[in-house]
């Protein structure tokens, strides 16, 4: 097995390529643009010397330019010796001090001869001035135009490489309490992988607790079916063979007790078995004979609305039977027969005729023994169970009271997988 790779390693050393070559590039074309400004200086004084050599030699020269080197000599009696062609008099004879000085916008530099006159040379502050713009100018203009591509650079190589922290963050922010798997995430970098094990390890534990408490419910209530029916059987056998009034009320409380109690039982069992049936592929089944068969239970207090051929469903057959039963039950519990149920392909629609539920207490009928205020007996489980189905289904649950286009009334929607919401 190769080691992972290190992240921080990857960012340093991506992150000192990135600016080792900007750093190049821009002392590239720095190097290029200043390479241009001393080609520039030398010509000027390439051209200063040839016009010194045409002043000392007598040869008539052209205009003078704006902005070149002027020089004069003069002798000891202050006669004037050499002159530039542009030198100007009033520029020379108020600096007559030996060393630098400045005189207007020009420098003067002032030298004694051996002679003992005077070498005085001048040239424009506004050349050192454009000079160190334009180096300036040099040095920074390539860094400038080249801290986009930078920008650019880093944001596409810290996105590259934090590509694996956010396939994390995605395969865990997808999970739900349904969904325990290992992430199984390959070729994660080594700051990450700790993270993915801890997270492995969680989930493991997780599903262990849960494994625990499904069987804990699933055997208890299990278990429970045949001494409650023994008990309701015994009960029974009271009520028919009592002749005293007393004791046959008693009785008959005892078995209604007993009847929820066996009601309770079969929905933990049902709701044990529907958070069990997490990470299937539960295939296409054709689900209309399920509904007829569920819907056969209930003494044609249910109005099917069917299509005509098969209708395949994403979904295990199991699970969608225990899914139908409960909405229909729930609807035939707080509701008046008959019950309308539709099927599609998209979705499985069951419609009651009631007392309308609370807007605010629609949100809250899926947890578990959650009544809403309903004085009818039922164990509270029905819509949780509908719910812990659909959600391992990929499917939604939809609830909605007023039924649409009814002053009252229920309606519960369980939209499945592709389905258009």
């Amino acid at each position: 097995m190769s080691r992972p790779r290190s992240l921080r390693r990857d960012l340093a050393l991506g992150f000192g390529a990135g600016i080792v070559l900007t750093w190049l590039i821009a002392l590239l074309v720095g190097w290029i643009i200043l390479r241009h400004e001393i080609d520039e200086v030398y010509d000027a004084a390439l051209g200063r010397t040839a016009d010194r050599l045409l002043a000392i030699e007598g040869i008539k020269k052209g205009t003078p330019r704006r902005g070149d080197l002027v020089a004069q000599m003069t002798a000891p009696d202050g006669r004037v010796l050499f002159q530039s062609r542009n030198a100007d008099d009033a520029l020379f004879a108020t600096n007559r001090d030996e060393g630098f000085s400045v005189a207007g916008d020009m420098r003067v530099l002032t030298l004694k001869t051996g002679g003992g006159g005077l070498l005085q040379i001048a040239a424009p502050l506004e050349e050192r001035a454009a000079a160190a713009r334009e180096t300036l100018a040099g040095m920074l203009l390539p860094s400038i135009l080249l801290l986009p591509l930078a920008f650019l650079g880093v944001s596409w190589f810290t996105r590259r490489r934090l590509a694996p922290l956010d396939d994390l963050s995605r395969e865990v922010a997808g999970r739900d309490a349904g969904d325990l798997r290992p992430l199984g995430l390959q070729d994660l970098p080594a700051e990450l992988e700790p993270i993915q094990k801890a997270v492995d390890q969680l989930m493991a534990q997780l599903e262990m607790a849960l494994t625990a408490e499904r069987d804990f419910s699933s055997n208890a209530a299990h278990e429970l079916r045949t001494p409650i029916a023994a008990t309701l059987a015994q009960t029974q056998r009271l009520i028919a063979e009592t002749t005293d009034p007393e004791t046959r009320s008693r009785a008959e409380g005892i078995a209604t007790s007993l009847r929820r109690l066996s009601r309770l039982s079969e929905k933990l069992l049902d709701l044990a078995r529907a958070e069990g049936m997490s990470g299937r592929d539960p295939g296409l089944h054709d689900m209309v004979p399920v509904l007829r068969l569920v819907a056969s239970d209930f003494d044609g207090r249910v109005q099917l609305d069917l299509p005509d051929g098969p209708t395949p469903i994403a979904m295990d057959i199991d699970a969608f039977a225990v899914l139908a039963r409960n909405l229909i039950e729930n609807a035939l519990l707080h509701g008046a027969p008959p019950v309308a149920v539709r099927l599609s392909q998209a979705a499985l629609v069951v419609e009651n005729s009631g007392p309308p539920v609370a807007s605010e207490a629609l949100d809250k009928l899926t947890r578990r023994f959650e009544r809403a205020g309903s004085q009818n007996l039922g164990s509270g489980l029905g819509l949780a169970i509908v719910e812990t189905i659909a959600r391992n289904a990929d499917a939604e649950l939809r609830l909605t009271s007023p039924a649409p286009g009814k002053p009252d009334g229920f309606m519960a929607e369980v939209r499945f997988k592709g389905a258009k919401i």
